[in-house]
């Protein structure tokens, strides 16, 4: 069938427009002649039919200017079902339009002069249609007519004609709003264009018409089981291209519609979206179904900065993720990593050939690259080859070294408080204070994510913050304190830092890593007293001692404290204008650039990009915290994260070298745990710049970019850097066995992502701890090279398995058949489309990469969430028949004989057997 009238009316617009312009310029004799004799030419081509048609409606147009109201009717009746009933191709216009055109402006002018009447309506319907090809740009004629016109009828003149009146509305709406005049009469239109849009399949027209006019929460009536999840999956992509504070309202719009359709799972996704806690809880007390409920507590937890009351234990158990331990265990032995793995399995030195002249092989450096990388390769797996049992390798270090090393039997030992803390209970009662301070930093590492009723870290670490301790002490129980009470906005915490930060004899250290603390604490929540305190401190201190490079902690706390809050952090920002030196400039650029995080503002970002076009000689540590910013901003969507990165290589090629030092931890900001090829070749180059610090920052960039994936290609590039930098064990070396540790983090069961259900929502400490490491990587030197190495540690926020666990009713393991594939975007396309591409099939649990999405594979079970990532709760189909038909014709195929038999069930054993391995398992004949 040839499609209906107007689908490609918009294509031949300019050039009749074209046409008109020059009919009514004057023209000589000359062209006139011309013009006859292509007519005749034209003519001539023309089909008898054609020709018919051309001279009826000319003889409609005359009849349609009848005195006699009948005849008049009579051809607007025929004119109407000539224009309704004609067929386009998609290179050709309807013949009516096309031999109407000459007829336009005549009809216009004689309908000016119509007395009102039924005909006069009929006519300016007609001129509507004609209106939107033969109208001059920015004329909105055809709109204009359709005011004047029958009320209804949309059908009649199909979508074309309805999506032209859309635009045209669109640009009135803002014409008259500007010069405040009702808009009534456009409203009411829009009133009857919306249900004609969701009638027919077109939820996005709806949505950006409404848009258009601010009017969206009237979708919300629109809204229904049959579309919702189109209309909800289209507004969520959209708020990402909108300026705030409109992408609150249409995530409300899309909260509402989620929360009409009883959809709370999803509803929850997006209160947390908006960062409301309120919602939060709103959506769980509005929840009656106990699995439900269930599913939104494991949802809540691993966003990690909610604090949702409830009265259940099982639910309080949930919301501290306290199975998560369990889970990640029995993940390993599915997938039969389970084994410890020693720091030389993961540098393969046999594989590298070694240089002449290499470093000592036992140095106090080696072993405590070697603590990092045995630290993060084995982290959650609760038990290791050193540290574990024998606690004589804490010794092979020195001083901070040894700090680093009992703190790092927390990351061994994560997510499992009760066994945990016995084992790091030995150090607590060491003679040493780095030990001491290690222990409480463990502490604070084994329970980062979790939360436990009975709040060890708070108990254990109480007098350890008080004055009388040594500084290094402190410094390890303030940043316990923080990674184990991130995002919670504990009090008590409150009180015992607060102290800390209000003595202006407190060393600057020990400062800015107690408000750094206070800021995870606090994340996000914007507490005014807090940012007073820190300023305060920070202004009472000389400016000489806030030159110190850990000064930028006590900014980096401040700027955590209004993570993502935008123009909240104003009144902040005049304050610390007072502040004097250069820290104060990187104060002021440290709390913006965390305000707008994930925001995606391209004012922002403009600005950014100015301040690091500045060619600055000295004082320009804040252009790093603005070329930072810029990945912060950007790294909501992925096209801002594109664009930045282009802006990223012009850095490269034309910035200072203090930028060019901040460009590779920028982009492996926006890459966490997903190695693309394009950045990997990029962080490749510099891993070998000139520069040192340029090097290190790629090196570790490449080392976050590759966590917890076991990517060979980043692997192989850090093996071969480790023969490169052979010579230099004690700075650039030690950089790549971290970034090595890296990479196999958690024997590549983990991920270091920032955005997860679906890449729609970002957890807030984990950005917090991902933000530590890049503060601390501005100075590799002093920080990480120096004695604050312990740092690295302060990812444990961020570490989250990146399994898919499907549990039962009862929250029992339940393994069933999913597929995974690449993510596709499936926004606004007709039908059903597949959301996933080049599956394969696996048994739960499985493992789930930055770029990929599961959907399961039968619909045996129903999943009470749509976004299949972490714990998902499963509960039976009750319309789920098992195929039949597959038996039955077995049945038929029955064969002759027992030997045939014997073999069909020895192959049966084998096929179930099968079954239940997993493709990389088949490969090693287990």
């Amino acid at each position: 069938p040839q499609p209906r009238f107007g689908q490609q009316l918009g294509a031949m617009a300019p050039t009749e427009k074209k046409a008109e312009a020059d009919a009514k310029g004057g023209k000589d004799k000359k062209e006139e002649k011309k013009m006859t004799k292509e007519e005749k030419k034209r003519e001539e081509e023309m089909s008898p039919e054609d020709i018919e048609l051309r001279d009826k409606l000319a003889m409609m147009v005359e009849r349609a200017k009848d005195t006699d109201e009948a005849v008049a009717k009579a051809a607007l009746e025929t004119m109407k079902e000539e224009i309704r009933t004609a067929t386009s191709s998609m290179t050709s216009v309807p013949k009516p339009l096309k031999f109407l055109r000459p007829h336009y402006d005549g009809l216009k002018e004689f309908f000016e002069g119509m007395m009102d009447s039924t005909n006069k309506t009929a006519l300016s319907d007609i001129l509507s249609v004609l209106g939107m090809t033969m109208a001059g740009t920015d004329s909105r004629e055809s709109l204009k007519y359709k005011l004047t016109g029958l009320k209804g009828g949309l059908d009649v003149w199909g979508f074309e004609y309805v999506k032209n009146l859309s635009g045209e509305i669109g640009v009135e709406w803002g014409v008259r709003k500007a010069a405040e005049k009702s808009t009534d009469d456009l409203k009411a239109l829009v009133d009857e264009i919306v249900p004609f849009n969701m009638k027919h399949s077109s939820e996005p027209e709806a949505c950006d018409l409404l848009m258009e006019v601010d009017l969206l929460p009237e979708i919300l009536e629109h809204a229904n089981e049959n579309n919702f999840s189109r209309i909800a999956l289209y507004l969520t992509n959209c708020a990402n291209y909108v300026p705030e504070p409109e992408d609150a309202v249409i995530y409300n719009a899309v909260y509402q519609i989620y929360r009409k359709v009883n959809r709370l799972p999803e509803a929850l996704r997006i209160a947390v979206r908006l960062n409301k806690e309120e919602l939060a809880q709103e959506v769980v007390d509005a929840c009656e179904d106990e699995q439900v409920k269930k599913q939104l507590c494991f949802m809540i937890a691993r966003h990690g900065a909610m604090n949702i009351k409830s009265e259940d234990d099982d639910l309080v158990a949930i919301l501290g993720n306290a199975q998560l331990s369990e889970h990640f265990l029995s993940l390993a032995r599915d997938l039969e990593v389970y084994e410890a793995k020693t720091p030389e399995e993961i540098y393969k030195s046999h594989l590298t050939e070694s240089r002449a002249g290499a470093a000592n092989v036992d140095s106090a450096r080696a072993n405590l690259a070697s603590t990092f990388v045995n630290a993060f390769v084995n982290a959650g797996f609760g038990h290791d080859t050193l540290l574990t049992g024998d606690a004589k390798w804490i010794y092979k270090n020195k001083d901070h070294g040894t700090m680093s090393a009992a703190a790092s039997l927390g990351m061994i030992l994560m997510w499992d408080v009760d066994s945990g803390l016995s084992q790091i209970d030995k150090f607590t009662y060491s003679s040493d204070d780095y030990i001491k301070a290690g222990a409480s930093l463990a502490v604070g590492i084994v329970s980062a994510n979790v939360r436990s009723e009975c709040d060890p870290a708070l108990a254990l670490m109480t007098e350890k913050v008080e004055s009388d301790k040594s500084t290094i002490q402190r410094i390890g129980a303030s940043l316990g304190l923080g990674l184990a009470y991130a995002g919670t906005q504990r009090e008590e915490v409150l009180e015992l830092l607060t102290p800390v930060i209000a003595d202006p004899e407190t060393p600057i250290d020990l400062f800015s890593l107690a408000s750094l603390a206070l800021g995870l604490v606090f994340v996000g929540t914007g507490k005014p007293d807090i940012a007073e305190t820190i300023m305060q401190g920070m202004m009472e201190r000389e400016e000489k001692v806030m030159e110190d490079t850990m000064a930028r902690f006590a900014c980096l706390g401040l700027g955590l404290l209004f993570l993502g809050l935008q123009e909240t952090a104003d009144v902040t920002m005049e304050a610390i204008s007072a502040i004097p030196g250069q820290i104060g400039q990187y104060c002021a650029f440290t709390v913006e650039t965390c305000a707008y995080a994930g925001s995606g503002n391209v004012m922002k970002v403009q600005k950014l990009l100015g301040v690091c076009a500045e060619h600055l000689e000295e004082n320009n540590s804040h252009q790093a915290v603005a070329a930072l910013g810029i990945a912060l901003v950007a790294m909501g969507e992925e096209m801002g994260a594109d664009m930045s990165a282009r802006s990223f290589e012009h850095m490269l090629q034309y910035g200072e070298v203090n930028l060019r030092r901040v460009v590779p931890l920028a982009v492996g900001m926006l890459h966490m745990s997903n190695p693309k090829p394009t950045v990997i070749d990029m962080l490749s180059k510099l891993s070998h710049d000139g520069d040192a610090e340029v090097a290190q920052g790629a090196i570790m960039a490449l080392g976050l970019v590759g966590a917890g994936t076991n990517n060979s290609r980043v692997a192989l590039l850090l093996r071969q850097l480790s023969t490169y930098y052979g010579k230099d064990p004690n700075n650039t070396l030690f950089v790549v066995r971290m970034a090595q540790g890296l990479l196999h983090m958690g024997k590549g069961l983990m991920t270091l992502s920032l955005q997860y259900s679906d890449r729609l929502l970002t957890s807030p400490t984990a950005l917090a701890g991902i933000l530590t490491i890049m503060h601390s990587c501005l100075d590799f030197k002093g920080i990480i090279l120096g004695k604050y190495h312990y740092l690295m540690f302060m990812l444990s926020t961020a570490m989250q398995p990146r399994m898919l666990v499907t549990l039962d009713e009862e929250l029992k393991p339940l393994p069933v058949t999913v597929r995974v594939g690449q993510a596709v975007d499936v926004v606004g396309q007709a039908g059903k489309p597949k959301s996933i591409t080049g599956f394969a099939t696996h048994t739960t649990p499985v493992l789930l990469s930055y770029e990929q999405r599961a959907e399961l594979a039968t619909e045996q079970y129903i999943p009470l969430t749509s976004v299949l990532e972490g714990f998902v709760i499963l509960k039976e189909n009750p319309d789920w028949k098992p195929d039949t038909t597959a038996d039955s014709t077995k049945k038929k195929e029955k064969p002759m004989g027992g030997l045939d038999d014997l073999a069909s069930d020895e192959m049966k054993k084998l096929a179930l057997k099968m079954q239940h391995v997993r493709p990389d398992q088949r490969m090693y004949d287990k």
